[in-house]
C-alpha cells in the first residue's frame, strides 16, 4: 500500500491528526499512521528520539569501529547526520515504494553495500527506530503512542528493514523490544571507538542549541538524559546528581505545557528544512559515504 504523503491529509475544522489516525487500520494503512506521527503528532519528539536511536548504537564495538574507519563521521559529522536524516525522512514523507523513497533506499542500500556489516548489527539499528521514539514519548512525549500507533510504528520501519535485505526481522512489537534488550545487553562495552564517535554526535547536537564555548556545560544535560549501561559503554562520565532530578522534572513541565497548546496542523517535514550542509538543494543519489564515481 502506498499511503498520500503529509500534504494530503488536510484537517477538517476541529479535527486532529489523533483523530484521523484514529480512522486508520494499523494493519493496512500504517505508512500512513507513521507519518502522520512523524510529521504532525510528534514531530519534535521524534527527531529527537531518532537522534537518541544512533546514538545508541555507537555504544556497540562493531559499528563505532566501522564508522571510525570511514573517517567520514568525525571529519564532516554534520554531513554524515543531515545524509542519514534525509534518506530516511524521504522515505518516511514519500511512502516506502514512492520514487523517492525508493531511490533513497536504494541509495542507502548501496552505501551500506560498500562495508561488511553483519545483520544482527543492522537489526539492531533498526530496532532502535522503532523502540526509541516508543519509549521517549513514554517518558517525555505530551502523551505515550497508542496502541495501534505502536503498531503501525513498528510495520512502518518493518517494512523499511526488508526493503533493506535485513533479514530475521521479527513479526511482532513485543519481540522487537526483546530482541532490542538482548542485543544491547550483550554488546554493549566500551571501545575507544565508541567514546570518538560518541563524542563526535554528543557534541554535534549540542551544536544546534548552544555556541561551542558552552558545550562544556551542555554535556553534562545529554549525560543525563543517558542510561548507564550506555553512558558506560561510551565512556562519559555521570551527570550531577541534581541534574538527573531536574531534567527529568523539565520535560515533565513541558509535556504539561504542550498538552495546553494547540496541535501542530501543518506538516513538520524535514526534506524541507534548510541546512548548511545543503544550502543548493540536494540530490538523493549524493547523500551518504560513497560519491558517484568514486570507489573509497
Amino acid at each position: 500500500m502506498t499511503a498520500p504523503s503529509p500534504e494530503a491529509w488536510i484537517p477538517r475544522r476541529g479535527e486532529t491528526a489523533a483523530d484521523r489516525i484514529a480512522e486508520l487500520d494499523p494493519a493496512e494503512d500504517y505508512e500512513e499512521i507513521a507519518r502522520l506521527l512523524y510529521a504532525y503528532e510528534f514531530s519534535w519528539d521524534i527527531e529527537r528520539a531518532l537522534e537518541f536511536a544512533l546514538f545508541r548504537t555507537y555504544a556497540v564495538p562493531s559499528i563505532s569501529n566501522l564508522l571510525a574507519r570511514t573517517g567520514e563521521f568525525e571529519a564532516r559529522p554534520r554531513q554524515r547526520y543531515d545524509d542519514t536524516e534525509l534518506i530516511l525522512a524521504e522515505a518516511i514523507e514519500n511512502g516506502l515504494d514512492s520514487d523517492r523513497g525508493g531511490r533513497a533506499i536504494a541509495r542507502m542500500n548501496e552505501v551500506h553495500g560498500r562495508y561488511r556489516i553483519a545483520n544482527a548489527d543492522m537489526l539492531y539499528v533498526l530496532s532502535t527506530f522503532i523502540c526509541e521514539p516508543i519509549r521517549w514519548l513514554d517518558r517525555f512525549g505530551r502523551r505515550p503512542m497508542t496502541v495501534p500507533e505502536r503498531q503501525a510504528w513498528f510495520l512502518y520501519y518493518r517494512g523499511l528493514g526488508v526493503r533493506m535485505g535485513i533479514s530475521d526481522i521479527p513479526d511482532g512489537l513485543d519481540e522487537m523490544v526483546a530482541l532490542n534488550e538482548a542485543y544491547e545487553a550483550e554488546r554493549f562495552r566500551f571501545a575507544p571507538t565508541n567514546r570518538r564517535i560518541g563524542a563526535a554526535t554528543r557534541d554535534l547536537l549540542l551544536g544546534f542549541y548552544l555556541p561551542q564555548a558552552l558545550f562544556p556545560l551542555g554535556r553534562p544535560v545529554v549525560h543525563a538524559f543517558l542510561d548507564a549501561p550506555l553512558r558506560n559503554a561510551m565512556g562519559f562520565p555521570p551527570a550531577p546528581a541534581w541534574l538527573l532530578w531536574a531534567l527529568p522534572a523539565a520535560m515533565t513541565l513541558r509535556a504539561r505545557l504542550l498538552r495546553r497548546l494547540p496541535l501542530r496542523r501543518a506538516a513538520r517535514n524535514l526534506t524541507l528544512l534548510r541546512r548548511p550542509t545543503y544550502p543548493e538543494g540536494y540530490t538523493i543519489e549524493r547523500l551518504g559515504t560513497l560519491r558517484p564515481g568514486r570507489g573509497d
